[in-house]
């Protein structure tokens, strides 16, 4: 933007001349300060209204938040990471260029003060300051508080700014990252083993999903932007780790709405000599350790609900919660039937020439189940059609041992007891590959990890969660972009750079 359109930029590109003329480095290479924000704030329960203590000196850092000139003084507001604070300076007792720097002050301003501690007659803790320093000159003007931050696209294409002018949205990815470090001590606790699996996969598999591709120049090979980790952390249980994880980034090429990102975090962890079973009671555990380590307890308010984390979570078949919540018994019904009943809530589905019954009711599911479970729900006993890397049900032919948790009319997350019978697994990957001309989705032939699955995997149950989902339902954001720092956002058309601007 061209500072002739902007006047107030203009203003600020003009003081930050100044300070150069005078002198005065507004981009100093660093900046010592003795105390965070926080640190000294925790000692309001020591003073009293109008209480002075020129002993107690301290040195802070941060973005000046608001400026009120009071004649010849004036008080503004320092921000750090940790907390906001009143300031107030006697400009005759700066020095002589600390008052310059002082006059050519903006809102927006990184500035290092140094003072005294003292509480106001309206009993706010302030610093007295007697030493003053720009650190950072700002030339781009801060948005209106109650107007500019309001505006969506300033929240996610520039977050910084939402970052600067929102206590809330900080305290959302703080809490963000109280919820990854929760998920990690919990399982660090049950001895799991943290590892890392590639992001650039010569084949993708683990999920149904679209990939990302790209070309890699001096091997001349396609590889693909992982969509899962799935496949690499079984091979790590065949090698011999018996509890393995990953939190990392997944890929998908798909639409974008309010639980999806083509980009986003998974975690996913297998554990040897386990099942499904096994696995429904360490994710409620885990669900519910997190919570409590993010937000104090087991209880949360999303969207105005309350949702209650505290195990045992509901136990419900797909067929009996279709039954229950679609009044339809997908047992005694066709796939003709199943298709029809679609039909009711999506008048233009068509199913393509693989769709086989066990799609359709998942397809049926999506619209009668899922936006009606509220509380943490384990959904169990899939379709085999649906499930290429998942065993076989031990007593109900047709189904395989899987569960979705659905909480708040969403997923959060997928389990199953694995596949590890070789001929079974190189079966399915053979129908999904075959299914490849008609459903982009369905999963390649990998031949590497069906030759890991005949080395020999031991019974496992594995477990994938959707992070974001997590810290959503945690921090009552209904929109997963308002969870991620840098949501994938469509680009600005026409959007004209001025070669002339400063």
């Amino acid at each position: 933007m061209s500072t002739k359109d902007n006047p107030l930029r203009a203003e600020k590109f003009r003081k930050l001349h100044d300070l150069r003329e005078a002198g005065i480095d507004p981009y100093p290479h660093n900046f010592k300060r003795t105390h965070k924000i926080s640190e000294l704030m925790i000692k309001d329960s020591e003073f009293q209204a109008g209480d002075v203590k020129p002993d107690l000196i301290a040195t802070i850092a941060g973005r000046l938040m608001t400026k009120r000139p009071m004649g010849k003084a004036a008080f503004f507001n320092v921000a750090d990471q940790s907390g906001n604070m009143q300031a107030y300076v006697q400009v005759s007792e700066l020095s002589d260029i600390d008052q310059q720097a002082f006059h050519l002050l903006d809102i927006g301003d990184i500035v290092g003060v140094t003072g005294y501690l003292f509480k106001t007659r309206k009993g706010e803790l302030s610093l007295h300051v007697k030493e003053f320093k720009i650190i950072c000159k700002s030339v781009e003007p801060l948005p209106e508080k109650y107007h500019g931050i309001a505006d969506i696209e300033i929240k996610y294409r520039q977050r910084y700014l939402d970052l600067i002018m929102s206590p809330e949205t900080r305290h959302v990815f703080e809490t963000r990252s109280k919820i990854i470090k929760a998920f990690r001590s919990y399982l660090d606790a049950a001895d799991f083993l943290e590892v890392e699996t590639p992001v650039l996969q010569p084949i993708y598999g683990g999920a149904a999903a679209y990939p990302f591709s790209t070309q890699h120049r001096a091997l001349d090979m396609k590889l693909f932007l992982k969509i899962s980790p799935e496949l690499y952390l079984k091979r790590l249980i065949v090698g011999g780790f018996e509890k393995v994880y990953e939190i990392g980034k997944n890929f998908r090429n798909e639409g974008i709405d309010r639980s999806h990102n083509p980009e986003f975090t998974m975690l996913e962890w297998y554990e040897a000599y386990t099942d499904y079973f096994d696995q429904m009671k360490r994710f409620e555990e885990i669900v519910a350790y997190v919570a409590k380590a993010a937000t104090g307890g087991t209880k949360v308010i999303y969207q105005d609900q309350e949702i209650d984390f505290t195990p045992p979570w509901e136990r419900i078949s797909v067929y009996d919660a279709i039954k229950k919540y679609g009044n339809f018994d997908v047992n005694k019904a066709s796939a003709e039937q199943v298709e029809s009943e679609i039909k009711k809530y999506d008048p233009k589905f068509h199913p393509h020439k693989s769709t086989t019954k066990g799609h359709l009711i998942m397809e049926l599911f999506d619209h009668t189940v899922e936006p009606k479970i509220i509380q943490p729900t384990f959904i169990i006993d899939f379709p085999v059609e649906i499930s290429p890397l998942t065993k076989s049900h031990r007593s109900i032919p047709g189904l395989v041992e899987r569960f979705e948790p659905i909480c708040a009319g969403m997923e959060i997350g997928n389990s199953y007891t694995e596949l590890n019978d070789p001929e079974e697994q190189r079966a399915r990957l053979s129908d999904q590959e075959d299914q490849r001309t008609v459903d982009e989705e369905a999963q390649p032939m990998d031949e590497d990890f069906v030759t890991a699955i005949e080395v020999g995997m031991p019974p496992t149950g594995g477990v994938g969660i959707g992070v974001e989902r997590i810290v959503m339902l945690l921090t009552d954001q209904h929109s997963i972009r308002d969870i991620l720092l840098f949501p994938t956002m469509k680009p600005i058309k026409n959007k004209q750079v001025d070669d002339n601007d400063e």
